[in-house]
């Protein structure tokens, strides 16, 4: 008697194809861009908030420094009256590049195509020789 192998057979209800290598590759790449997006913003919202505390911490401290708020203006040095120390601007243009910087990383990448990973290995194979 013969039994027919039956592991082979697809009906109709069989699971859906795999998306090939290339649909596959982009979907990723798509994920992990949504990921770091996301990422950026929670780093810049949390720095934005880290800003917006150290501000109010310079303000409190100068204003007591000072005896009052600047009425003659901003100095390097502390504790002449009604003169406020400048400092604030330091860490604030240091955050304002590094956001600017990691935006730059972020949204103005683009992502490795297949054409320049097929360029690199060509590149890499010529070399070898």
């Amino acid at each position: 008697m013969m039994v027919h192998d039956i592991s082979h057979d697809k009906g109709t209800d069989a699971e859906p194809k795999a998306p090939d290598a290339s649909v596959q590759l982009a979907r990723d790449q798509a994920v992990k861009q949504v990921e770091r997006r996301r990422h950026f913003w929670m780093r810049a919202t949390m720095g934005t908030l880290f800003m917006l505390i150290l501000a109010v911490i310079w303000a409190f401290a100068e204003y007591h420094n000072a005896g009052g708020w600047p009425t003659s203006g901003f100095s390097q040095s502390s504790g002449i009256a009604n003169v406020w120390n400048y400092w604030i601007i330091y860490p604030a243009i240091a955050w304002v590049l590094l956001t600017a910087g990691d935006a730059w990383w972020v949204f103005g990448r683009k992502p490795v195509s297949e054409a320049e990973i097929q360029r690199e290995m060509e590149r890499q194979a010529g070399q070898r020789r």
